[in-house]
């Protein structure tokens, strides 16, 4: 079985919340159902604008707060932050599958060194926790000015990341973004299944989270935090009718593979009208570039903000519009949040994009709704590539400014 690319697109759109096929439940219930189906979504500290995460859900629940993630972390334990390839929110519900890997992290280089030379740090950390309760890296102080070479941290707050990574503690809620950290025991919800997966159980598990997380994969891409699926274990997916396998047109035939249930949705009704989003640089849409390049046109995106200035192409934050199928501009904005101002800085259409009047009403909707979601509500446009787009854009944004 061959599919197009076009169809591709749209397995990924559809496994990912983007093509309008996903319907949610209200208020914060909705949230946790876009975590569960998405498998994770990344943290990130950076706030020019509103943080990744609270960008990565909005984008698929425009209802979303971010006191609903709160609420999902510190009171109804719907999920708990450690490692994908990055710092995320995971769903509790899979707790069982990382418990494994926190037990291996103290095994690591430099985890185990630092484990030995701070042997007193960590004792102490642990024992003020224990008798205390919750507490983060502001209640602790370091007992001299000095580095020691590791990420520059002081060595309490280093004991806590150590300690959460490993699974002794845990992060029980966020106060001003900081984390605040418990015993696992006293975190964990009673009801979770902490019972070690067997392999057959690991393998069945990592392929569903790539194919949710992905949507649609070749075989090299089917992992879950840096471990390959077993071939076998996909094959026989396939043949119980899980996961369907086909060919994608353009991509050298190898094979690539979807979850069933997803590919006869897309497969079996015609797309609607495009949706316009605008994606966070962390969006799990798009946080593996080279299937993003490989399935997308070969769009390219590199965030900016860790390359010097002088060497910047499009900007600090730069965030990917996606309209339909195809990404159309990048947008690199920040929210001037005391006089409320939206800060268009740039927004730059992808070479060979013309349809500008076609995609400037639902361009322009979303910017105003993306506005409101970082707190503004007016904006300054600086720069607009081609110029000639600049005046009717600024026209249509009036309205909602002031």
């Amino acid at each position: 079985m061959k599919i197009s690319l076009a169809t591709a697109r749209q397995l990924a759109l559809r496994a990912h919340g983007l093509d309008g096929g996903w319907i949610l439940p209200p208020g914060k219930e909705g949230a946790a159902q876009i975590i569960e189906r998405l498998g994770y979504v990344q943290i990130d500290t950076i706030h020019i604008i509103q943080r990744a995460h609270h960008h990565t859900l909005w984008t698929r629940f425009p209802q979303y707060a971010p006191e609903m993630l709160d609420d999902l972390l510190a009171k109804d334990r719907r999920v708990f932050e450690w490692w994908t390839h990055a710092m995320a929110y995971i769903p509790m519900r899979d707790y069982r599958f990382y418990a494994p890997r926190m037990g291996y992290y103290a095994l690591w280089g430099r985890q185990r060194e630092w484990l030995i030379e701070y042997a007193d740090v960590i004792a102490h950390v642990k024992e003020r926790i224990r008798a205390e309760g919750p507490l983060g890296a502001s209640d602790f102080e370091h007992p001299q000015n000095t580095t020691n070479g590791w990420w520059d941290w002081k060595p309490a707050k280093q004991a806590l990341e150590i300690l959460a990574s490993m699974g002794e503690l845990m992060v029980t809620k966020r106060h001003n973004f900081q984390r605040i950290f418990d015993l696992t025991e006293r975190v964990l919800p009673p009801d979770v299944d902490t019972t070690p997966p067997t392999d057959e159980e690991l393998q069945r598990f990592i392929v569903r989270f790539a194919l949710n997380t992905g949507g649609v994969l070749r075989q090299s891409e089917v992992q879950w935090s840096r471990r390959k699926a077993d071939p076998a274990a996909l094959q026989a997916m396939v043949e119980t009718g899980e996961v369907t396998a086909f060919e994608v047109e353009g991509l050298n035939g190898e094979p690539c593979y979807a979850l069933s249930d997803v590919f006869e949705a897309v497969t079996q009704s015609p797309n609607g009208e495009p949706h316009l989003h605008i994606l966070s640089p962390f969006d799990n849409l798009i946080i593996d570039r080279r299937w993003l390049k490989a399935f997308f046109d070969g769009f390219e995106y590199t965030i900016e903000c860790y390359v010097p200035e002088a060497k910047r192409k499009y900007g600090y934050f730069v965030l990917p519009i996606l309209w339909g199928d195809r990404f159309v501009a990048r947008l690199d904005s920040k929210a001037d949040r005391k006089p409320k101002t939206f800060v268009i800085k740039r927004l730059l259409f992808e070479p060979g994009f013309a349809e500008y009047d076609a995609v400037l009403l639902a361009l322009v909707e979303k910017l105003r709704a993306f506005a409101a979601f970082n707190g503004c509500d007016n904006f300054a446009v600086e720069d607009v590539q081609p110029e000639k787009v600049k005046a009717p854009l600024e026209q249509m944004l009036s309205a909602f400014s002031g």
